[in-house]
């Protein structure tokens, strides 16, 4: 566990001669309502493996600077690239994601455990999948469980890239690698004036909908409160129901909730319940455009293409093109160059 400046700097040097380091991340998003990055696991090629703590009171810009001009190794990139520029400014430079090395490589079971197995024949345990990351000191079996997520990711990306070789698909491989890339880099904004439109709200309307906005606004208050997930406050199944008991005139029982976290749910359901009609939420009608006959003949050759293919080539077809995609380029062509990689737009013909 690498916990101090110290540490730290004796670890930099076994970076310096290597060209890829395996990387993953853990973070706490299952315990707080802030989620911060509790762990940064690393593995080398010259099979030194170890954990660094965040958490700790020392910078780790020279870590990252450590990683300069190297390839990145991780296993689905997206999340663990956002979550450390996020917390450390870090953006990586290259990247060989093993997921997607898989994934074009026709394997169907691409989870990182699945792939540890295939190549290694290895099971590895899922025991502290939900762990508390921001815990120290960290129990042995969450430091083994961390310090496999690297284990054996040098080896599979030296597989998967002979694969790839192999089947003439690196360059696929690294078009999409530059794609996560580019998508990693832009942030994400959280939609605050929809954000209440959680799963199962969809078929909401009128009073409703305007009592589930106000719950989902006080669940928000109450877990930042506290800095505890949201679904440590109220469950999101618990929020419709109450939500449509509410604007049918009843009064649900949630007597679990402590006694002022309760006032204030009852206060804002009675303050939604109070809204007149004008303030309740507003949904805009959805405009469906007609398709053409040229436009729908079009999609589905575009699908039976990708499907033709994928099948030629052993390949999940929605790696080359998911459907909604297709159905977007055979209304407006032009977005096929926006939408997909070059590699995609050769096997479906459209270059």
């Amino acid at each position: 566990m690498i916990a101090s400046p110290e540490e730290l700097a004796a670890l930099l040097p076994h970076l310096a001669p290597v060209d890829r380091v395996a990387v993953d991340t853990e973070a706490d998003s299952l315990h707080v309502y802030r989620e911060k990055l509790c762990l940064i696991q690393i593995s080398l090629p010259s099979d030194v493996h170890a954990l660094i703590d965040p958490l700790g009171d020392f910078s780790l810009e020279p870590f990252y600077q450590a990683l300069s001009g190297k390839t990145v190794v991780l296993h689905g990139a997206d999340y663990d690239l956002r979550l450390l520029r996020r917390a450390g400014g870090y953006v990586a430079e290259h990247v060989f994601d093993t997921m997607l090395a898989a994934r074009l490589v026709g394997r169907r079971e691409f989870s990182y455990a699945a792939l540890v197995k295939a190549e290694t024949g290895i099971e590895l345990t899922k025991g502290s999948q939900k762990a508390n990351w921001a815990r120290r000191p960290l129990t042995p079996t969450m430091a083994e469980y961390a310090q496999n997520d690297t284990r054996y990711l040098l080896e599979i990306a030296d597989r998967m890239e002979g694969n790839l070789h192999q089947l003439g698909r690196w360059k696929w491989f690294e078009q999409s690698c530059e794609r996560a890339l580019a998508q990693a880099s832009v942030e994400k904004e959280r939609d605050t004036e929809d954000s209440w439109r959680i799963n199962g709200s969809g078929a909401m309307r009128g009073r409703a909908a305007a009592v589930l906005r106000g719950l989902w606004h006080w669940r928000e208050g109450e877990a930042k409160a506290v800095d505890r997930p949201t679904f440590h406050i109220l469950r999101n199944e618990d929020l419709l129901n109450a939500a449509k008991g509410f604007a049918a005139g009843e009064k649900p029982n949630f007597e679990h909730l402590r006694s002022t976290r309760r006032s204030r749910f009852y206060e804002a359901a009675d303050e939604a319940l109070a809204l007149a009609e004008d303030a309740w939420p507003v949904f805009a009608k959805r405009v469906h455009s007609r398709w053409t006959a040229e436009e729908e003949k079009r999609a589905e050759e575009l699908k039976k293409q990708r499907d033709r293919v994928g099948g030629e080539l052993d390949l999940d077809p929605s790696i080359i093109a998911p459907r909604a995609t297709l159905e977007t380029i055979a209304a407006k062509p032009a977005a096929a160059v926006e939408l997909l990689m070059p590699w995609q737009r050769e096997l479906l013909g459209l270059e």
